[in-house]
Order: structure tokens, then sequence, then C-alpha cells
């Protein structure tokens, strides 16, 4: 059940290893979101779901940091992201 990590690190270039760890690192949390909500949504107990939904909810904090770092480190990753919540509020103009 654990993630695997999407690229083989050792061929990746040096200078791009950072941006391909800092991209595992925001599957994995988001791999950790879905699973804990997952089984937040199984459980009956409400104690168990209340501790699965707050770590969730830090996983997404992780998922947050994460991006941060990748924003400071891959300046392409800035303007794409830019480029995709414009063309979302021009697909949502009605």
């Amino acid at each position: 059940m654990l993630s695997q990590l999407p690229i083989n690190l050792e061929k990746v270039p040096e200078e791009d290893k950072d941006e391909e760890i800092l991209r595992a690192g925001i599957i994995a949390e988001l791999d950790a979101i879905n699973f804990y909500e997952q089984m937040a949504g199984y459980t009956k107990d409400e104690g168990i779901k209340k501790i699965l939904l707050d770590i969730a909810r830090e996983e997404k904090t992780h998922v947050g940091e994460f991006q941060a770092l990748l924003l400071k480190k891959d300046k392409e990753q800035v303007k794409e992201l830019e480029k995709g919540a414009k063309e979302v509020e021009e697909e949502l103009k009605d």
C-alpha cells in the first residue's frame, strides 16, 4: 500500500533532483490525505473519525510546505500554476 517513488532519482540530473524530491513528497502527502479521509469515511467511531480527519488536515499543510519549496526552486511551475488559475477563472465566468 505504500507509495512508490514515481521516478528513479538515480537517473535524474543532479540539478533537477531537489524538484523531483519535492514533487514526490507532494504525491506522498496527497496519498496520505486520500487514505485518512477514506478511512474516516469507513469508521463508525466518531473519535477515530475525528483523529483521522485531523491528521488529513495536517497532511494538507505538508502539501503546502512542499509546494512552497517547489515554487522557490521551479519558476516554470509558478508560471504554469498561474496560467492554470487564469484558465479556471475564464472557464467559470458566466
